[in-house]
């Protein structure tokens, strides 16, 4: 299958037609279009139409309430489920498909300037996969800009580990490469190409029969994880054409992060958590698997992309006609909390990171772009996603600051003759009921945490749970500030056409006591 120029297109910058160039363009500034308009919009409305504010604002927390009610329930049974997927016995499961001793895994293990301890830690979890050993193979997935100290751990993982898989391989992404963005993705497009001519074609392994699976550097696997993978991979219809993905869970070092780190990490653990249950709305995430036949078809990750993680599932969609999905694998990989030095530190990493989340909202231009030019793909589905996306980003961005400063405004800017109205009395009073009967919903968040933390460190005393739950209290200031926020700052960023580079976070873990 040839591929087309669109599926290469990363900005507006790279089409040669003017007219493409301009609607392109445009593709990228309208998610700040949509989220700057709607609380411009708000504002203004409140100032010359406050009653018509007052009663949006009632129809929009009320739907907001029953969407929390609804995620509450997929939250309940994700959870549920990647529970239940954990205890099973899948390389037991794996013994009843035939040929399953053919399938091969290609774990890349991507670093930057992580601890070695950290990494090494990674890679002894893949070396402890119950899977059987003459069947991986792994690469470690380097940086020349790291310097001296990523060319010393690479030596000493090499020794260490040369022996523990069919084949390892240890690789520099060059700096400064012409064309690309320095960041994961082009560190990983490198590291699998390397794989590609080093390993898998010398050996002859048909592609179709490698999952190719994308771990940061401090992302920690079950012994059972790459048994559930294989088992799903060797079931699933059409599998080279399909991703899959795991739950992540940052929590390698929760009890060493603070209450906000936590309260941040959890919402992506839920969020991911409930998008299990909507397998048609699923998008790759973080660390994710994939048929290895499947990027050599699209030409490998881009190089010269910030969302690279998701930005691969939209090259697949398009190259391969819409006859793409991800699959989800209700199992769960561990990963690190966001924390810093210092609290300041850590707040402050915890808004690049999810500004560098955000900013996937740069695959909107992309897929709308690509819809248009893809004729093949049916309307339906194409409507389907976009719209899934675009909401998705515009609530980002845009939820958080409605939800808890809309109900004030019409009090603050629609004068005197709505202040006398009954509607005003009661705006502040009904906004302030439904939104704590929303809040509700975080017991439930709260329970789950306690969950999943109470395994890691159970000598803790009972307090440090409790305190667990009650951060949750913090969980409308993280909305605001540490998602709109950044969001905002995103859209704004595309929206000017000052595109982002990649920001890697900056992985640190603080001694940890057990008061």
């Amino acid at each position: 299958m040839s591929q087309a120029y669109y599926v290469n297109v990363s900005r507006a910058s790279d089409l040669q037609d003017p007219k493409e160039r301009f609607l392109y363009r445009f593709f990228e500034m309208l998610p700040g279009l949509l989220s700057f308009g709607s609380l411009g919009i708000i504002v203004l409305f409140s100032w010359l139409f406050p009653m018509l504010v007052a009663f949006f604002v009632f129809g929009f927390i009320m739907y907001w309430l029953l969407r929390t009610v609804y995620f509450s329930f997929h939250l309940r049974s994700g959870y549920k489920k990647m529970r239940e997927h954990e205890k099973t016995d899948w390389m037991k499961k794996l013994l009843d498909i035939p040929n399953w001793q053919d399938i091969w895994h290609l774990v890349v293990v991507v670093a930057y300037k992580e601890p070695f301890e950290m990494v090494q830690e990674s890679l002894r979890a893949v070396a402890s996969s119950e899977y059987p050993a003459d069947k991986l193979l792994v690469v470690l997935a380097l940086e020349e800009r790291a310097g001296v100290l990523a060319r010393e751990m690479g030596v000493a993982l090499e020794k260490e580990f040369k022996d523990s898989f069919f084949r390892f391989l240890v690789t520099s992404h060059p700096a400064n490469l012409s064309g690309e963005i320095a960041g994961k993705g082009s560190n990983e497009a490198w590291a699998t190409k390397e794989a590609k001519e080093k390993i898998i074609d010398p050996l002859r392994i048909p592609y179709a029969r490698i999952i190719e699976t994308s771990l940061d550097a401090d992302t920690i696997i079950s012994p059972g994880y790459l048994s559930c993978l294989a088992y799903h991979y060797g079931t699933v219809p059409n599998a080279s054409k399909a991703s899959f993905q795991p739950i992540p869970l940052f929590i390698n070092n929760a009890w060493q992060a603070g209450a906000l780190s936590r309260i941040f990490s959890f919402s992506a653990t839920f969020w991911q958590t409930m998008n299990q249950e909507r397998p048609e709305k699923l998008i790759t995430f973080s660390s994710h698997s994939m048929s290895f036949q499947a990027l050599v078809d699209v030409g490998f990750k881009q190089r010269n992309v910030v969302a690279d993680d998701s930005h691969i599932f939209w090259q697949c969609f398009l190259h391969y006609n819409g006859d793409y999905r991800v699959y989800p694998l209700y199992y769960s990989i561990r990963m690190d909390a966001n924390v810093g030095k210092n609290f300041l530190e850590t707040m402050k990493n915890m808004y690049k990171q999810q500004r560098r989340w955000a900013y996937g909202v740069s695959e909107i231009p992309y897929f709308l772009f690509g819809f248009l030019k893809n004729k093949n793909i049916p309307l339906s589905r194409k409507m389907s996603l976009a719209f899934e996306f675009i909401e998705g980003h515009w609530s980002w961005a845009t939820a958080p600051i409605l939800i808890f400063l809309s109900g004030w405004l019409p009090l603050l800017l629609g004068g005197q003759a709505f202040s006398a109205t009954l509607v005003s009395y009661n705006l502040p009073i009904f906004t302030s009921r439904l939104l704590t009967l929303a809040m509700l919903g975080l017991v439930l968040s709260a329970f789950i945490s306690i969950q999943i933390l109470s395994p890691t460190r159970p000598e803790y005393r009972k307090w440090r749970f409790a305190a667990t739950a009650f951060q949750w209290a913090l969980f409308p200031f993280t909305m605001v500030f540490f998602t709109a926020f950044p969001a905002l700052d995103a859209q704004m960023r595309l929206l000017l056409g000052k595109y982002m580079g990649f920001w890697t976070t900056p992985k640190f873990r603080r001694p940890i006591d057990s008061a």
